[in-house]
């Protein structure tokens, strides 16, 4: 199995899981261990969200302040990113409420509240409870009265704030003190990548697993309705990519930068290609630099700063995808979601997309910190596995043209001439 891909074992398991489910039921003498597994495998999730969490923070807004005298060039791109990645989880959050692809039967949503281990809806945190009046503890929360306390208990808001004033200072002392603290978290975060990549490796097996106690605990009755929602739940993300992809990034590049969005999708198609095929940011990283330059004509000044920030802390797709996830998952549960945790969900899932988006399967780390905040249970992680492999090629491919249109932008607000200009005739 070692020679096959990982996404391939995943997929093989998601089939054979289907199928050992399909034929299992929670009395069955396999389902224990199901439960088993599946629970091994979150707990060795949870367990790096933490360490994991802190370093990539910390080391990511070190570098970015680091940066002084790229002030209006940094400033720019920070903006750019910021505002694209929120644009992004609006749409999502708009689309996902519109269509409402978790919206389920109550006998469903009962047998999904089943298999989370509740015996009933009442056990589920109540998310409809919270009114606007809430967002005042949405922001106390970020400013935990201790912050090991925090850490301990889950409450990643506080966490992350403390993350990024830590970062941001570190690169505000003296040098001695702030080359051996930023080692430190760089080691850390080497480490935790190592962890996540062993854990990674178990995948197959976690996801076998957790999908098959999905399949197994839902009525045979029901299969119809299930396969159908997660269907409907694949055409949300995909629409709400597309239109990211093709109105709202476009529209950036031409009221913003006045440059024509069909030229820049012909520079970029053989970098996007790669991110689709090979749904890694950083692998496409040096082919989406060759494509700004080459093809879209970006000086190499702006190329070199704007692209390897992207494709560590600019994840519009991603955080669209999180963003859907969540909001799937509480519908699929039978929650009303109020003003104030849908802003919850908003505000975690661009802070995660930020914060984690330059690590292996860093979505599924995500959601799992986005579950958490609000409460609601990581088995259902098990649900969207069934088609997450084709939706990260997806959002991979909409981070890399987001990276892509932020290099652009920033040319042209930087002042730079001829870009865009001659892609129709070096383009591919």
């Amino acid at each position: 199995m070692s020679r096959i891909p990982l996404f391939a074992q995943i997929l093989i398991a998601l089939v054979l899981a289907v199928v050992v489910g399909y034929v299992s039921t929670p009395e069955s003498t396999l389902y224990p261990v199901y439960e088993f597994l599946a629970t091994l495998f979150l707990n060795a999730l949870k367990m790096i969200i933490v360490p994991l969490v802190m370093a990539s923070i910390i080391i990511g807004v070190a570098g970015i302040g680091g940066t002084h005298g790229l002030g209006r060039l940094g400033g720019r791109t920070l903006l750019f990113y910021i505002t694209t990645s929120f644009f992004a989880i609006v749409t999502g959050l708009l689309l996902v409420n519109i269509i409402a692809p978790g919206v389920v039967s109550a006998e469903l949503a009962q047998q999904m509240i089943a298999m989370a281990g509740k015996e009933a809806a009442g056990e589920l945190p109540d998310l409809a409870g919270r009114d606007i009046s809430g967002l005042w503890d949405v922001f106390l929360s970020m400013v935990p009265p201790n912050i090991i306390a925090a850490g301990a208990n889950g409450q990643l808001l506080g966490l992350i704030f403390f993350a990024i004033l830590y970062g941001y200072f570190l690169s505000r002392i003296d040098e001695p003190f702030a080359e051996s603290q930023y080692n430190f978290w760089q080691g850390v975060l080497q480490i935790m990548m190592k962890i996540t990549e062993l854990i990674m490796k178990f995948a197959p097996l976690g996801v076998f697993a957790l999908v098959a106690k999905v399949m197994a605990g839902i009525d045979p009755d029901f299969l119809s309705e299930f396969a159908s929602t997660i269907g409907l739940f694949f055409f949300t993300v995909v629409l709400a990519l597309l239109a990211h992809l093709l109105i709202t990034l476009p529209v950036l590049l031409y009221f913003v930068a006045r440059v024509n969005p069909l030229r820049h999708f012909r520079a970029m198609a053989p970098a996007l290609l790669t991110a689709f095929s090979t749904a890694s940011s950083s692998a496409t990283l040096p082919l989406t630099m060759e494509c700004v330059e080459k093809n879209a004509g970006v000086s190499n000044r702006t190329t070199s700063f704007v692209l390897p920030l992207g494709a560590t802390v600019n994840m519009d797709g991603t955080a669209l995808y999180e963003c859907v996830v969540a909001i799937f998952i509480a519908q699929l549960y039978g929650m009303e979601l109020s003003f104030t945790t849908q802003f919850l969900i908003v505000w975690t899932a661009l802070i995660t997309s930020i914060g984690v988006a330059g690590i292996p399967s860093a979505s599924l780390v995500a959601i799992t910190i986005i579950l958490g905040t609000i409460g609601l249970p990581l088995e259902a992680i098990a649900v969207v596995w069934l088609v997450d492999r084709v939706l990260d090629m997806m959002r991979t491919a909409v981070n890399i043209f987001s990276d892509s249109c932020g290099a652009v932008i920033i040319g042209k607000l930087e002042g730079e001439q001829g870009i865009l200009e001659s892609a129709a005739r070096n383009g591919p």
